[in-house]
């Protein structure tokens, strides 16, 4: 039998805890980026994430994951395009559609700036005694379960970066 119980809002120790962790994390991010390139914002950077961890997306595909208007996403799009970063090709089927994938430059900027943020990542983690590394592994594990977040090496494994899956 199944508990039929709502669970308990977080306490807010645990909401701070999160929150002050989520500035750390978005702080290493922008460190990561701004060491690679100095043209891309976070937002777009994590458009290119969303390709590179999906595929190639439609662009509808690519707003509903980033949770933005399709109009925000096909400005942010257009942005890239010119950077060189992504490219956009009608589909064959539904000619009003259209695939964003990431370009050579495109994967190579989202390879650099991970290799930045896992380096840094690393450092940090070092600083940490190994039984609270351990707890950290199993609560990230957990948020970012609930949260709905691909596990990094799901995307990873087997995606490499340096070639286009659509071709």
């Amino acid at each position: 039998m199944s508990d039929q119980r709502q669970p308990a809002a977080p306490p807010n120790e645990l909401v701070d805890s999160v929150l002050s962790a989520s500035r750390a994390l978005v702080a290493v991010a922008a460190r990561s980026l701004a060491q690679v390139s100095d043209e891309v914002t976070l937002a777009q950077y994590r458009a290119l994430v969303e390709v590179a961890s999906r595929g190639p997306l439609r662009l509808v595909e690519l707003a509903q994951a980033l949770r933005v208007d399709r109009s925000t996403a096909t400005r942010m799009c257009d942005r890239l395009i010119r950077r060189g970063l992504v490219s956009r090709r009608r589909l064959t089927d539904d000619r009003r559609a259209v695939r964003i994938s990431l370009t050579p430059a495109g994967r190579e900027l989202v390879a650099e700036v991970t290799r930045h943020r896992r380096s840094e990542l690393e450092q940090i983690l070092a600083r940490m005694p190994a039984d609270d590394q351990a707890m950290v592994v199993k609560a990230l594990r957990a948020f970012a379960a609930a949260a709905g977040e691909v596990p990094e090496q799901s995307w990873t494994l087997g995606w490499n970066l340096d070639r286009d899956p659509a071709r």
